[in-house]
């Protein structure tokens, strides 16, 4: 199957016609059984925008996992700015998974203001059909949401490989104090290892407790 590279096209024509710059969005660990969720988010502006896209940029999925780390490094050199914000699986919990995406998206875009970028002529492009965003940040946005916008825009894309090398060397981190989980392998994703854990002993406090885990599907 031929994998078509993602491009600047959208990004250029939002930039000519009234933007200044371009906030891309895109979430990782939203079917996780453990752990945050992440929203990646890269800023592109005009300048940059006219810039090559790095060689071998895709979708997170479709980068394997040995080329992420050194990918999400060129993506953040690439892009204008870059961070990545967090929802904890209590939060999941307690308000639920599309509320917890906007939480992590609200703070992303927070950490690229923190950055020194404003929001007066920005506009968040967020991957897929749901703006889960604009509720929760407590500053108006302009949002676009774009359907598969993790394949075909490149600053997404770039958003998509930062956050993903981000959350899962954070699982990494703590697979020492949950060893049979997996979580070094599995990233907190149902592999049938990390469920059979599970059903042995019980959920630990990274688990998204509020799930039924039990009989989550296998979601690699």
């Amino acid at each position: 199957m031929t994998v078509v590279a993602p491009t600047l096209r959208l990004e250029r024509q939002l930039l000519k016609d009234e933007f200044d710059i371009v906030i891309a969005l895109d979430e990782v660990g939203r079917g996780a059984l453990a752990g945050p969720v992440a929203v990646g988010a890269a800023v592109m502006d005009a300048a940059g925008s006219r810039r090559r896209v790095p060689e071998g940029l895709r979708d997170s999925k479709m980068i394997t996992e040995r080329r992420r780390p050194p990918m999400a490094e060129r993506a953040a050199a690439w892009v204008q700015a870059s961070a990545v914000g967090w929802a904890s699986a209590a939060e999941i919990d307690e308000v639920g998974i599309m509320r917890a995406l906007g939480l992590a998206a609200s703070r992303a875009v927070q950490g690229i203001v923190d950055l020194g970028a404003s929001l007066d002529r920005a506009l968040v492009l967020l991957d897929g059909n749901h703006d889960y965003v604009s509720r929760v940040h407590p500053v108006s946005l302009t949002v676009r949401t774009v359907i598969k916008a993790d394949r075909d825009c490149a600053s997404v894309s770039a958003a998509s490989v930062i956050a993903k090398v981000a959350r899962d060397e954070w699982m990494i981190e703590q697979h020492p104090q949950h060893p049979a989980y997996q979580w070094d392998r599995n990233k907190g994703y149902a592999s049938a290892e990390h469920r059979q854990a599970i059903r042995e002993l019980g959920l630990s406090p990274l688990h998204r407790a509020s799930w039924a885990i039990a009989d989550a599907p296998t979601l690699f």
